[in-house]
């Protein structure tokens, strides 16, 4: 049983390491035969030819989106056509492989913009011109779409607690500190819940500091988290705007969009759902 695995392992290796590949003091080598060269400055990696001209750029992006659900990708730039940039997946020879691994394996293996004879202009111009599109599990599609939403919405609290929607006054918070200021984390527990009221007055929900829970008036519960270090989700320390963020979410009658069109000012009811 363990040679067979072993055995497994290795075709799986040799299927993926099939083609050694290699970077040293920014040469990038394919089988031994240097193919491309590579500069890392500003958070950007810049690929090149052997001629020391720059083609094309890389850049990593890591992103919350909402709570605890992250977003990692490539954003794909051309030196020479820098009028459109891609969103791209990538992959990595190993999970432990760094950024710049990752970014010279994703050019081979995955978007084959460079090859034996280097950097291929031709595949990397057919890349933009084609536009693929990303990859997204479905928590990843969910927590964009509640992201845009979220966006729409546009939730700012005033420094005395007032929320507002668009800039226009949609509720407030309740049972606030003394020391309260808007963009605070609410890191007290206390045994008094912070509530939440509309514009008028009914109530919404509250924030419960001892367990960091919202619970909303019809009976909602939900949890806020956080992603720490990529790794393991923790319970976080919220802001009031979070908070009036994930109320709305949670009970889609307590903020309703309103839209503009260019002719006048046209308020349409579209519930958040």
């Amino acid at each position: 049983m363990q040679k067979g695995i072993l055995f497994f392992l290795i075709i799986i290796s040799s299927f993926f390491y099939g083609q050694n590949i290699k970077i040293k003091r920014g040469i990038v080598s394919l089988e031994g035969v240097h193919v491309a060269k590579m500069l890392y400055k500003s958070g950007e990696y810049t690929f090149m030819d052997l001629k020391e001209t720059p083609i094309f750029t890389v850049k990593f992006v890591d992103k919350s989106i909402v709570d605890s659900v992250r977003d990692s990708y490539i954003k794909l730039n051309r030196i020479y056509n820098r009028e459109k940039t891609l969103d791209l997946d990538y992959i990595s020879p190993s999970a432990f492989s760094g950024e710049e691994k990752s970014a010279v394996y994703t050019c081979f293996k995955a978007l084959k913009i460079i090859d034996e004879r280097g950097i291929n202009i031709k595949n990397l111009d057919e890349l933009f011109q084609n536009n693929p599109k990303r990859k997204l599990d479905n928590k990843t599609k969910e927590a964009y779409t509640t992201r845009s939403k979220i966006d729409k919405l546009n939730i700012t609290v005033n420094n005395v607690g007032e929320i507002l929607s668009n800039g226009v006054p949609v509720g407030y918070f309740t049972n606030l500190p003394v020391s309260f200021g808007s963009e605070d984390t609410i890191s007290d527990k206390t045994f008094v819940d912070i509530e939440i009221y509309d514009a008028k007055s009914k109530y919404i929900g509250k924030y419960i500091t001892t367990t960091k829970q919202l619970k909303t008036a019809n009976g909602k519960t939900y949890t806020l988290y956080r992603e720490m270090s990529g790794r393991a989700s923790i319970l976080k320390f919220p802001t009031y705007k979070a908070i009036a963020e994930r109320m709305a979410i949670l009970d889609p009658n307590f903020i309703k969009v309103k839209e503009k069109i260019e002719v006048g000012e046209v308020v349409k009811d579209g519930i958040i759902k």
